[in-house]
């Protein structure tokens, strides 16, 4: 079994990631009784634990379950806090999936995916010549879904949460409004971004990300004051406070001047959705994921359904022939992706078919063991699906388990802050299919289902999921990454199934990636051995290497002790879990 030893956090520098976590953990004043891990270390404790990007949003969650709140509750205040702190894809101008498992083992999903606003339709992505513009899809006010995180989160708190609402939502507008340090990764991703703010001209988002121009740096305290009201208006209203009122106001004036097309009457009719898991079984245990509009769900199903019928074990984890008939299950998995999922309340998807075992079993004959199959050209490329998302992990006292993935999209969405809310947009409308008809070489695709229409919300791969096994609960796991997020979250749910890794071997084996189209097997450079991509290219894969695939935040059941064991992935300098 092949480790990940990251180059991204070297182990020199993993003790002093830590031993920082504490001491801001102290300055921050975090009750004595949570402990607290970043840098890749494993957090093992009794009662709750979070697992998720940084220390601020995991020590928000623990601390809502320290008081008595669940883990609906902590979820919350962990994508409310993420908001502030991580930029990048935490939000509430964006969305995304939410998965439970309660203590008597009922399951649930909670679907806040953005909606198409109703002036949109198949060919809005087309400039004034009628040509397809990626830059309108992806890079203006037009590619902005109407957000749904809000909505999500108060179905979520009304159906299943216990502690008070605007407890949830305060530690978000006190990070807001006082400011935090910046950390050297979280410093370094926002100047970045303030130089696209300032080619695209967003003043407002240049003003709320640097001081008059100039990028923070590492270690100086940066505040929110625009977005801390925002979050007080939630606070106060619930969805309320911004679907309506001044936050409302705001968002609308904005695409007024920007060209956008979200009116007060799109944030009004949102509503989030609460669904039925997508679930399946593996070896005897039980795996419960996201259906439609996610992707995830479905195709992790179909190719745990297509591998259980190899002896995984006797091929060995990370040989070449393991990661060959993984790939070869990754490839179906992706073509029927992309031929039949989108949003089931516009679109008639198969799903019962897809995750079926005696349809894996068709496809599993189709794999020869020796050789790779063929991605026809002539079928449909998938569309491009950016890999800035965020995941993050909870389990309380109880055994109630929650997963939860969300985005903006792009990294920083559409780069475009709401003047006087504070908070960016995201550009989920890219995730729509580019166009009718439009399918081409260059990876555009213009199939039916997944088009532009009023309401409908768009195609993802996000997969919060969560394991579990006669009757209690095993791993909460899941995984940024755009289309990668499915296989990630895959290969997390194999380690523990198929080959019973340990936690933190779970977490740090190799990654490898394969999505139908290009036709090509990505790995982990730390695991893309000479013999491993050669022995791969005689089979006919094309095979190159990659940095890193994913950032897991996850959390593990001790079998024995019934302890929770939270890792923060350890690819991710920041990443942290908190616990009690």
């Amino acid at each position: 079994m092949s480790a990940f030893p990251t180059p991204y956090v070297s182990p020199m520098l993993r003790p002093l990631a830590v031993v920082l976590a504490l001491l801001a953990a102290v300055a921050c004043g975090e009750p004595s009784q949570l402990q607290t891990v970043a840098g890749g270390e494993m957090l093992t404790v009794e009662n709750g634990a979070v697992a998720s990007t940084n220390l601020w949003s995991s020590r928000a969650g623990a601390e809502v379950l320290l008081e008595g709140g669940n883990a609906v509750d902590a979820a919350i205040a962990v994508g409310f806090a993420l908001a502030v702190t991580n930029p990048t894809a935490g939000n509430i101008g964006g969305g995304g999936f939410m998965v439970v498992r309660t203590p008597d083992g009922e399951t649930t999903t909670f679907d806040f995916r953005e909606k198409a606003p109703l002036a949109s339709h198949p060919e809005m992505f087309y400039d004034e010549d009628g040509e397809f513009s990626r830059d309108i899809r992806h890079r203006s006010h037009i590619s902005v879904g109407v957000p749904g995180t809000v909505a999500g989160f108060e179905l979520a708190h009304q159906r299943l949460g216990q502690a008070d609402w605007a407890r949830l939502v305060e530690p978000s507008i006190g990070l807001a409004r006082d400011g935090i340090e910046l950390t050297p990764d979280l410093a370094g991703s926002i100047a970045n971004a303030v130089g696209r703010m300032q080619e695209r001209g967003y003043e407002a988002s240049v003003q709320a990300f640097s001081r008059d121009g100039v990028p923070y740096e590492a270690g100086e305290l940066w505040q929110q004051p625009d977005l801390a009201m925002t979050l007080e208006r939630i606070r106060d209203e619930g969805r309320d406070g911004f679907y309506r009122g001044e936050t409302a106001d705001l968002l609308v004036a904005e695409m007024e001047r920007g060209g956008g097309i979200i009116t007060h009457e799109d944030l009004e009719i949102y509503e989030a959705v609460e669904r039925a898991p997508i679930e399946g079984t593996f070896l005897g245990y039980d795996v419960i994921s996201m259906g439609p509009p996610s992707s995830g769900g479905t195709a992790i199903v179909q190719m745990l359904n297509i591998l259980e019928g190899f002896d995984l074990p006797a091929i060995g984890h990370n040989s070449p022939e393991y990661v060959h008939h993984v790939a070869e299950a990754m490839r179906f998995a992706f073509r029927d992706r992309a031929a039949h999922l989108a949003d089931m309340d516009f679109s008639d998807v198969p799903l019962e078919r897809l995750t079926s075992k005696e349809y894996a079993d068709e496809l599993r004959a189709q794999i020869d063991p020796d050789m790779a199959g063929e991605s026809s050209v002539a079928d449909v490329e998938l569309a491009m699906e950016s890999a800035e998302t965020t995941h993050y992990s909870v389990v309380d006292a109880d055994g109630m388990a929650v997963s939860v993935t969300y985005t903006l999209e792009g990294g920083y969405g559409s780069h475009i802050t709401v003047p006087g809310a504070g908070f960016l947009l995201n550009n989920e409308m890219g995730d729509f299919n580019a166009g009718p008809g439009i399918t081409d070489e260059t990876g555009l695709i213009g199939t039916e289902p997944n088009l532009a229409r009023p309401e409908q919300r768009m195609l993802s791969s996000m997969s919060p999921t969560i394991l579990a096994r006669d009757g209690e609960l095993v791993a909460v796991i899941g995984t940024p990454g755009g289309r990668t997020i499915i296989n990630t979250v895959l290969q997390l749910a194999l380690n523990r199934m198929a080959f019973q890794m340990e936690p933190m071997e779970m977490l740090s084996a190799g990654r490898f990636h394969h999505q139908w189209l290009p036709d090509r097997i990505t790995v982990e450079e730390a695991i893309a051995t000479p013999e491993l991509m050669s022995r791969l290219e005689e089979m006919g894969h094309t095979v190159e290497p990659r940095t890193r695939q994913g950032a897991a935040h996850s959390i593990v059941i001790d079998m024995e002790t019934g302890e929770r064991i939270g890792i923060p992935d350890p690819r991710i300098t920041d990443g942290t879990a908190v616990g009690y």
